[in-house]
C-alpha cells in the first residue's frame, strides 16, 4: 500500500464514471474501477491509468444492484490499496415509460442502482472517514434530481432521492472533515447518448443536428453538451482543501437548464 489516498468511482469503465476516474488519477489518487465491460477492454483502462498517471488502479465487477457484492467490493478496496478516501457514486441506468406502463423489474433496478448502491458503498465507507478525520463524498445526481421531465419516474425518483441522501449525510459527518456533494449534470456527450443520435433522427425523420439542438438540449440553454472532463475536474476540485467548506451542495453543470 502506498502514501496515496485511494478514489472508488462506481459505474467507471464508461462515459462520466471513467472520465472522473481518470481525473482523480491525474490528481494522484489511486484507483477503484468497477463497472461492466469486456475483459480486454476493462484491463486496458486499468492498466492505461496505471502507466499514464503512475497510480495503483485495480477492478471490481460489483452488480450494484446486489448488497452482498458491494460489501465485498469495498472490503477488496480496502484490503488491497487501502481505505477508500474518496467514494465517487456514479453508477446509474436508464428506462423510460409512462408510470402506468413502466416495468416493475425496471423501477425496481433503476431504484437499486442509482439510489439504494449509493447507501450501501456510503455505509460501508463513512466510519473509516470519520476516524481517519478526512473523506469526500461525491454523488452523480442530475439534471433530473432537481427537475422533473415525462416518463423517467424512476430516473427521477432515484436522482432526487440523491440529494436528499446527499445532505443527510453531510449533515452527519460535517464535523469529521467528510464532505458530501452531488454533482447534477445536464446533457453529457457520452457514447450512450452518441448511439441515441442517428436512431432518434431516424426515428423523427429529422437530421442529426435538429436531435442534438431540438431533441436532447431543448431545455439546456447553451445549446451545448457538458463534458466528461468537466464533470471529472469539478470532482477534483471537490476533493481539494479549496472545497472543504462545500458539503451538502447539488452543484448543476447543466449550460443553464435548471435556471429557467
Amino acid at each position: 500500500m502506498s502514501d496515496r489516498k485511494n478514489a472508488l468511482v462506481t459505474g467507471s469503465t464508461s462515459g462520466i464514471g471513467l472520465a472522473i476516474a481518470r481525473a482523480l488519477a491525474g490528481a494522484g489518487y489511486n484507483i477503484v474501477l468497477n463497472g461492466f465491460g469486456p475483459e480486454d477492454e476493462i484491463e486496458a483502462m486499468r492498466s492505461g491509468i496505471e502507466s499514464d498517471h503512475g497510480v495503483k488502479a485495480i477492478y471490481h465487477g460489483a452488480d450494484m444492484t446486489k448488497p452482498a457484492e458491494i460489501e465485498d467490493m469495498m472490503a477488496t478496496a480496502a484490503r488491497d490499496l487501502g481505505p477508500v478516501d474518496v467514494l465517487v457514486n456514479n453508477a446509474g441506468i436508464q428506462h423510460v415509460a409512462p408510470v402506468e406502463e413502466f416495468p416493475l423489474e425496471k423501477w425496481d433496478g433503476i431504484i437499486a442502482i442509482n439510489l439504494s448502491s449509493t447507501f450501501h458503498t456510503t455505509r460501508a465507507a463513512m466510519a473509516g472517514m470519520k476516524q481517519r478525520g478526512w473523506g469526500r463524498v461525491i454523488n452523480i445526481s442530475s439534471a433530473h434530481g432537481l427537475v422533473a421531465s415525462p416518463y423517467k419516474s424512476a430516473y427521477v425518483a432515484a436522482k432526487h432521492g440523491i440529494l436528499g441522501f446527499t445532505k443527510a449525510v453531510a449533515l452527519e459527518s460535517a464535523q469529521h472533515g467528510v464532505t458530501v456533494n452531488a454533482i447534477c449534470p445536464g446533457y453529457v456527450l457520452t457514447p450512450l447518448v452518441e448511439k441515441q443520435i442517428p436512431d432518434t433522427a431516424k426515428a423523427r425523420g429529422i437530421s442529426e443536428d435538429s436531435v442534438i439542438s431540438d431533441v436532447i438540449l431543448a431545455n439546456q440553454p447553451t445549446k451545448d453538451f457538458v463534458s466528461v472532463e468537466q464533470i471529472g475536474a469539478l470532482a477534483v476540485f471537490l476533493c481539494s482543501d479549496a472545497a472543504s467548506q462545500i458539503t451538502g451542495a447539488a452543484l448543476p453543470v447543466d449550460g443553464g437548464w435548471t435556471a429557467q
